[in-house]
């Protein structure tokens, strides 16, 4: 194969809330190399990229995405035609440049990281080669540890708890599979605790039950009475937090647990719960531009926990450098559709890396059952990825990957 991109192609799918998405296809040597289907956020940054809609109400509630699919069909394709398909960073530049703005609101972010995948894809299939390994090269892949939401809040469901997502972290283990059964089963035995106290309803958006609590405190002790109903300990399988502040901010103030505190306050029943609970991570602490908020919290409690910036940084290098430069966390949440291509999301990565923080792999609350995180979290070696309860095949569709790859690669290793 002489591995020339001959087209590009795309469509309207739906994604795990039944809202449309897109879905794009590259074409190797006239034959179809790569597909890549492309997530949705419920609980977005405001510096995130852009995600183009159609915003006509008489059709799928203005969600649709015909102007994106057009843009790919239209204006993308007749620029890489012609283009070798494993120049990922050239094919991306050229992405870039068409859309020239800073937010990718002329093609859409949607549009570009569906043709940036499909690009991705496609090179691997090219070359003979896993994705994962692609990706990763030389350096081989590293198995991430699974950060399980197991419990919903916030955004994601309708209850009236704040934290968006309680996860289980089973770090604690030897192999990949290893911490997938104890993550696995410790969601099992929630379910069998809130039964038990008459809290059990549906689950949210990422597959985590959706109880009414009685303070978001109590999210806490279930998290450890499931750990340790499922036979583990603590210092087997830890929490990690996302708590979406962004989304109870407002005029320098935070609505928690129905009252208005700072974000000095706020830091403060952190700092409690860190000294009486297995944390091991808090992500979205404060809101998306409160950066007094985070260094603080940085300052005094930085050493002890891990800290994700995720609407803090939304995957984009110019915002962490900020970051680093203020001290505002020691780790980063890397979701591709933030930014727009895979190119601007591995110097991202870097960036990060050469300042020593770490970096997590995530989904998004709108899935498919596309599972290119999965190998991607891999073959950048990431460490950890967050891709929601193992539950609803939009979630379970990245585990199963993980597992399969998980035959190949053996290295496991716990940044906690």
């Amino acid at each position: 194969m002489d591995g020339i991109i001959t087209g590009v192609d795309a469509r309207l799918v739906l994604d795990s809330r039944g809202v449309p998405t897109i879905e794009t296809d590259c074409y190797v040597d006239g034959i179809l190399a790569g597909r890549a289907m492309v997530p949705s956020g419920a609980s977005t940054g405001a510096h995130e990229a852009i995600e183009l809609r159609d915003n006509d109400e008489n059709m799928w509630l203005g969600k649709g995405v015909e102007k994106a699919v057009n843009n790919v069909v239209e204006i993308i394709q007749e620029n890489l035609v012609g283009m070798p398909v494993d120049e990922q960073s050239e094919i991306d530049s050229i992405l870039i440049e068409i859309d020239g703005t800073p937010n990718r609101s002329h093609l859409g972010a949607n549009a570009m990281l569906g043709t940036s995948l499909s690009c991705l894809h496609a090179g691997a299939s090219t070359h003979g080669l896993p994705l994962w390994k692609y990706i990763g090269g030389l350096a081989g892949g590293l198995m991430p540890t699974p950060m399980m939401n197991i419990l919903n809040g916030g955004a994601h469901a309708e209850s009236n708890v704040d934290i968006q997502e309680f996860m289980v972290v089973p770090h604690g283990f030897d192999t990949f599979p290893e911490a997938l059964r104890a993550g696995v089963e410790t969601y099992h035995a929630l379910k069998s605790e809130l039964k038990h106290d008459g809290r059990l309803g549906g689950v949210g958006d990422e597959g985590g039950f959706a109880p009414n609590l009685p303070s978001n405190e109590d999210g806490l002790r279930y998290m450890v009475r499931a750990i340790e109903s499922a036979g583990y300990s603590t210092d087997e399988i830890g929490i990690a937090l996302d708590v979406a502040s962004t989304e109870f901010f407002s005029e320098d103030t935070y609505q928690f647990d129905s009252q208005a505190i700072d974000s000095e306050e706020l830091g403060e029943i952190y700092g409690r719960w860190i000294d009486e609970y297995p944390l091991l991570s808090i992500e979205d602490g404060f809101a998306e531009d409160d950066w007094r908020g985070w260094s603080h919290f940085e300052s005094i409690n930085g050493k002890k926990i891990q800290t994700v910036g995720d609407d803090l940084f939304v995957t984009q290098s110019e915002r962490l450098a900020q970051g680093i430069e203020s001290n505002a966390a020691n780790a980063i949440l890397v979701k591709l559709n933030q930014v727009g291509t895979v190119t601007e999301t591995l110097e991202t990565m870097n960036l990060a890396k050469q300042h020593a923080m770490n970096c997590v792999i995530s989904h998004r609350s709108g899935e498919t059952e596309d599972t290119t995180i999965a190998d991607f979290a891999v073959g950048t070696r990431a460490g950890q990825i967050k891709t929601g309860a193992p539950c609803r095949s939009d979630r379970v569709a990245k585990y199963n990957q993980l597992l399969r790859i998980s035959e190949e690669v053996s290295e496991f290793r716990s940044p906690f």
